[in-house]
This record gives C-alpha cells, sequence and structure tokens, in this order.
C-alpha cells in the first residue's frame, strides 16, 4: 500500500510522486487529479470507486482546516457501511499511514493542504 511521504501547501507526496492536485488513495492505487477544488463541491459521484468496492475506513482531507462535507456524501457513506474521518489534509495523511500501517482497510480523499473551505 503506498503511504504519504511529505506534504506542503501546494502537494501531497505518496511513495515517491508528488501530486499538485487533490487524489484518492483506495485499493492501493492512486488517482490524481481527483475531485473538486473545494469540498463543498464534493459529491456523491466523486466517490463513486469508495462506494463499489468499500474499505474499512475513509479518510477525508479537508484542506486548510477541518470541516465536514455535505449531508449527501454523508449519508452515501454510511449507507455503504463505511467509516469516515474528517479533518485538515495534514492530519488526515498521518492518520492514513498509521490505520494502513496497522492493517486497517482504509481509502483517503485528499484536498491540497491549502484550499479553504
Amino acid at each position: 500500500m503506498p503511504l504519504f511521504r511529505g506534504y506542503g501547501d501546494d502537494y501531497l507526496k505518496v511513495g515517491d510522486d508528488t501530486y499538485r492536485s487533490g487524489l484518492m488513495l483506495h485499493g492501493g492505487e492512486v488517482t490524481a487529479p481527483w475531485g473538486p477544488e473545494h469540498l463543498r463541491d464534493l459529491n456523491v459521484e466523486h466517490l463513486q470507486p469508495i462506494l463499489d468496492a468499500p474499505p474499512e475506513v475513509l479518510i477525508i482531507g479537508t484542506g486548510r482546516i477541518t470541516c465536514f462535507p455535505s449531508e449527501a456524501v454523508l449519508d452515501a457513506l454510511q449507507r455503504a457501511h463505511i467509516g469516515y474521518e474528517c479533518m485538515d489534509s495534514r492530519s488526515a495523511a498521518r492518520t492514513y499511514n498509521i490505520l494502513v500501517t496497522e492493517g486497517r482497510t482504509t481509502s483517503a480523499v485528499m484536498l491540497l493542504p491549502s484550499v479553504r473551505n
């Protein structure tokens, strides 16, 4: 499983690759660019690969500050029995790494750390 190896305001580093966009880590693969520029624009369609093959936990990196996606997104995750945690993107990267190294089936969707919602 790829792990986060670094981050800055305008990048996320996964393994040896640096991404300058939002990304999805799911099923051991990185999808980038991924998703909306702001959390308020996140919709169920952005999460369809995760809903189709549910992980135990989804980490949602929300940019500079912790906030929550729309009720429609949270309802879809609950209907799919996917546990989720929302947190700023820096904390999300660290939490993802911890859960993966513990052997938990974990996916992540991440906005860049500088994004303000």
